[in-house]
């Protein structure tokens, strides 16, 4: 059976990365919301050490989803270019989730090689872009690359929706893609070619419908994963998490090959409460459509 596969490679020399390029172009993008406190030292880093000090990225952006605090003027201040999401709203009509975010900062970059930073990360180090960038221009059948790290217990570890949710349903339904260590990880990379042609969800299920489209269209062995350490980040409770398993769970399972086993055509998380939760499922269109 085919699979993703793991690159092991050493730790690579950001200036053998750069000659890789090769004249292509590189994006980071960190969509954010309410991310003042964490987004600041990491756009300086990036600013820093890979536009200013070596010319691995050639655009840094903040996708500002509207933030209700200094989002925007600290990221602004730290080098990033911020993007507010109405403007990409304005002629794409309004959508919402983090899915919605990730697309938008699609819309909003140009770089052929796209690379997804979360904005609460707290332990950010440089060489996980360089990391993520390099089986990509190693190889050009890799056409996206997905972070693996060490989430540690002291803080909450990290993971659940994944080992709960995520892992026994691909497993069960997509055992290819069941060798990724952190499919829901919000660093990765990708290939534009291929982004284009993807639909993006909406809701927390854009990074496993992104992973079972790649594998669908192009094979598993298309998607690779590397790892790179330590990540540390803020933790939601699992009454929050509850929406983001679910919203994972009714993505995956529409897009189960003998067909959709949702029997609701709008799905809701129905808590003990007697409270729900409409679950976001919806899509943006592949970009390559607008064009």
């Amino acid at each position: 059976m085919r699979s993703v596969r793991l690159f092991e490679i050493d730790d690579c020399a950001v200036d053998m990365v750069v000659e890789a390029k090769a004249g292509r172009t590189v994006s980071v993008c960190i969509p954010c919301r309410d991310e003042a406190a964490t987004v600041g030292p990491l756009v300086s880093a990036i600013r820093n050490e890979l536009i200013r000090r070596v010319p691995l990225v050639d655009e840094l952006i903040v996708l500002d989803d509207r933030s209700t605090d200094d989002t925007a003027t600290v990221a602004s201040n730290a080098g990033a270019r911020v993007v507010p999401i109405e403007e990409v709203h304005a002629l794409h009509g309004e959508g919402h989730g983090k899915g919605n975010a990730l697309w938008a900062s699609l819309v909003a970059s140009q770089g052929d090689f796209v690379v997804w930073m979360d904005g609460d990360i707290t332990s950010f180090e440089t060489h996980w872009i360089v990391r993520l960038l390099a089986p990509m221009l190693d190889d050009d059948s890799v056409a996206l690359v997905k972070a693996l790290s060490h989430r540690p217990t002291r803080l909450g570890g990290g993971g659940r929706t994944t080992e709960l949710v995520a892992r026994p349903l691909l497993s069960l339904y997509y055992p290819e893609l069941s060798g990724l260590h952190q499919p829901l990880a919000g660093e990765y990379a990708g290939r534009r070619t291929v982004l284009e042609q993807l639909p993006f969800v909406q809701g927390w299920g854009v990074e496993i419908a992104m992973l079972i489209d790649i594998a669908r269209r192009y094979g598993p062995e298309a998607i690779a994963q590397i790892d790179l350490g330590t990540r540390e980040h803020r933790h939601r409770s699992l009454h929050a998490l509850s929406v983001q398993a679910a919203e994972v769970m009714a993505t995956m399972l529409g897009r189960v090959p003998s067909g959709s086993l949702l029997s609701d055509e709008h799905p809701q998380l129905r808590r003990a409460d007697g409270s729900a939760v409409p679950l976001n499922i919806s899509e943006r269109p592949p970009l390559a459509w607008l064009k």
